[in-house]
């Protein structure tokens, strides 16, 4: 069973949806025995930073999702439930985010192109990386994109297995032994998105 974390920050249905279409067994909850007795986690995020992580802590479920991530069982973080995992985010300042992984999330600088970076882009595998949510997808696949803001991890090297490309080089995918989480929209991205959130399913 997968359980898809409620904490009134994210696209619930469209997740849930994408997520029986591959067949998982999906349950939308905010109860942390739900929680803890799931086999993996989701935790999607549409919104501010300061936000999602305010909500997750209203509802107490801040402490549930640590511990899920401590008991080894394959967690995936969606846009801003991949951006909660750093430390802070220039959207919120003074906002501690969980603290999963060392590094902060940065806005997107003042330039020609439009923020949000909105829609289409391809992904580029890191170089010496196997990434097991991309597995039988080709390089360059297109997935689609919403954010003003992005990851920025201390161990960009270690933890970032795919980036793309918006007037600079940012991380599109984290894994790291159980974590997983993506900038973009699986449940967004058509028959390329369905394949990754199958190879989640299939982990």
């Amino acid at each position: 069973m997968i359980a898809i974390l409620d904490y009134d920050m994210g696209n619930l249905r469209s997740v849930s949806k994408a997520l029986e279409q591959v067949g998982a067994d999906c349950k939308v909850t905010r109860d942390p025995k739900v929680v803890a007795q799931a086999d993996k986690l989701v935790v999607p995020g549409v919104g501010a930073f300061g936000d999602c992580v305010k909500n997750l802590r209203d509802y107490g479920l801040e402490e549930p999702t640590k511990k899920f991530i401590k008991s080894g069982k394959p967690f995936l973080g969606i846009c801003v439930g991949m951006q909660i995992l750093m430390e802070s985010s220039e959207e919120s300042p003074g906002v501690a985010g969980m603290g999963i992984l060392s590094g902060k999330v940065v806005r997107f600088p003042q330039n020609e192109l439009k923020v949000p970076h909105m829609g289409w882009n391809s992904l580029k595998t890191a170089a010496g990386k196997k990434s097991r949510l991309l597995h039988g997808i080709p390089e360059g696949s297109y997935v689609y994109f919403v954010h003003s803001y992005y990851v920025d991890p201390d161990q960009k090297k270690k933890v970032t297995v795919a980036s793309a490309e918006y007037g600079l080089n940012f991380t599109a995918l984290i894994e790291h032994e159980n974590i997983f989480a993506t900038q973009f929209h699986p449940e967004k991205s058509q028959a390329i998105g369905l394949r990754i959130l199958k190879n989640f399913v299939e982990l």
